[in-house]
């Protein structure tokens, strides 16, 4: 978003910039790396263009100095100089004919390449929204991953490879999207980010004024009537001038005036109190366990007790006696015990993770969740990525691995869901959920008749440099992803009623790439393979 995209109005007698919000961005690497490659082709292009006009003062210079040259030999004897005949004839030539060729040279334009290159790789470009989006994935890693603004701008991340720091423009821009989203909060961390650098001597086309502004409103909405005055103050030592700064300096003296009257009446412990407005509100995508969710992220979970780690054991499993498995087992470890979370290595191969990879690039889109209202799929705020649905009849790789999923869990995949691969991308993420149908939900998975998604079956076709765990707030558990291993659990019990302790979340990538694809299986088709019980909760 632009400066030119901002207007000021006037709210509660203060002066504050306001500009449109955006909606979420969704994208993946795959997407990303494209734009890599497409803006190195426009470097190439930009590098002819420029090679291209200086080839061309090149030739401009080389013809000045040889006039110059010549014109200084000239004007010393003008006379003597045309009296020469070839001299004579060779100045109306160059003036005739020499200075229109040269004319033509200075004005023909080298960038019609360049122009057109670009004008066609624009359609491929990012816009406003994304990279709002972009700011905002940003701005939820800093919260998932207690990170401060310093260490962002610095690019001191766990697990970089290639480092990168912010200017003061962008922590200008991450602030100013902050505040479309009335992200108080983040405008005043990141505005105070920008100014520090500022401070610093950062050489930036921000300024100061500018920095100030937003920072001062954001300190108000906060509460903080005190700091928004010295910042005000500050602003105005810069820009006496200032028509927002001396309107707001006005409202705030006003404002202070009055909570200093009201305060005389007050206890003493209340008048010796900071002057605050309001309090911070809770956020608009508060989730009730967020700060249990986003602590299991960063690794912080509760720890299993050891007297139920004895519990858990690594195994070869041959899908119970099944002949493709019982040469060669797969290795099964236990991941968490209640509800119970088993990890199988190397159980997909490098070749088939191509495979399936390159067959879910071309149609990756949106990733969608079950509306509980009309059991359609639907886009959700609190899914970010990018996914695509995979079906056995279209490759044989594709086929095979449903069949082991089928010979490993002794349950039937023909009801199943198509697999689904996806990428998450810049922020990706998937905020906690279940992936069977609650109650309250009887018509989730009416369309497809196969009744309730009974078991999860979860491939990581990638190693995550930070970020991306799968993790269960409900008991505490993380499980971090593994290049070549699934990890499987029930979703219900025997008796067919929900595990709530199956309520989970895919962590934010925080570096690098997560690519994963799951198989959801259903009901239909278990009732031989999967008895139900008497009692409701086994």
């Amino acid at each position: 978003m632009t400066s030119k995209m901002i207007r000021y109005i006037l709210i509660v007698g203060i002066l504050l910039p306001q500009s449109l919000a955006h909606p979420g961005f969704f994208t993946s690497i795959g997407q990303m790396t494209d734009l890599i490659h497409t803006e190195k082709d426009l470097v190439i292009s930009l590098k002819d263009y420029i090679k291209a006009e200086e080839d061309k003062l090149e030739q401009i210079k080389k013809w000045a100095e040889k006039l110059d040259r010549l014109t200084s030999t000239a004007t010393k004897d003008p006379e003597g100089f045309v009296g020469h005949p070839v001299n004579a004839f060779k100045l109306m030539k160059r003036l005739n004919t020499e200075w229109s060729e040269l004319e033509n040279l200075v004005l023909k334009d080298m960038s019609d390449g360049f122009i057109s290159n670009l004008t066609i790789q624009r359609q491929y470009f990012p816009n406003d929204e994304d990279q709002v989006g972009a700011a905002k994935a940003l701005l939820r890693l800093q919260d998932t991953y207690n990170l401060d603004t310093d260490t962002i701008s610095k690019g001191n991340l766990p697990g970089v490879k290639h480092k990168s720091f912010l200017t003061v423009e962008d922590c200008f821009e991450l602030g100013k999207v902050a505040y479309t989203e009335a992200d108080y909060y983040h405008t005043e961390l990141w505005m105070e980010q920008a100014l520090r650098q500022l401070d610093e001597g950062e050489v930036s086309t921000t300024d100061k004024v500018s920095v100030l502004d937003y920072l001062s409103y954001a300190v108000y909405q906060q509460g903080d009537l005190d700091k928004a005055l010295l910042l005000t103050k500050k602003l105005l030592e810069l820009d006496p001038e200032h028509q927002r700064a001396n309107g707001n300096l006005k409202y705030f003296e006003y404002i202070m005036a009055k909570e200093k009257d009201a305060n005389k009446s007050a206890s003493d412990d209340q008048s010796d109190q900071k002057t605050t407005l309001k309090k911070k509100g809770v956020a608009a995508d508060y989730l009730p366990e967020r700060q249990k969710y986003e602590m299991l992220c960063r690794g912080e979970g509760i720890k299993m007790t050891p007297r139920r780690q004895k519990k858990l054991f690594c195994r070869y499993h041959d899908g119970n006696r099944n002949p493709k498995f019982i040469l060669a087992p797969a290795k099964q470890e236990d991941e968490w015990d209640k509800p119970r979370i088993i990890r199988f290595h190397d159980i997909i191969s490098d070749a088939e993770i191509e495979i399936v990879k390159d067959l879910a690039k071309p149609r990756l889109s949106r990733a969608t969740v079950h509306d509980p209202e009309t059991g359609k799929l639907t886009t959700a705020q609190y899914r970010v990525s990018k996914s695509a649905w995979l079906s056995g009849y279209e490759n044989p790789v594709v086929s095979r691995i449903n069949m082991r999923i089928q010979d490993l869990t002794g349950l039937d995949v023909s009801t199943a869901e198509e697999l689904q691969v996806a990428n998450y991308g810049v922020g990706g993420q998937y905020e906690p959920h279940f992936d069977f149908a609650r109650k309250d939900e009887p018509d989730a998975f009416k369309e497809l008749g196969t009744g309730n998604r009974i078991a999860t079956w979860l491939f990581y076709m990638s190693d995550v440099s930070a970020g991306g765990a799968t993790v269960f707030p409900e008991v505490g558990a993380s499980v971090w992803p593994k290049k070549g291993t699934a990890v499987f659990w029930y979703n219900l019990f025997a008796s067919g009623e929900g595990d709530y302790s199956t309520r989970h979340a895919a962590c934010p990538v925080l570096v690098g790439n997560k690519w994963v694809s799951n198989k959801w299986l259903h009901e239909r088709g278990q009732e031989f393979r999967r008895p139900c019980t008497l009692s409701e909760l086994e």
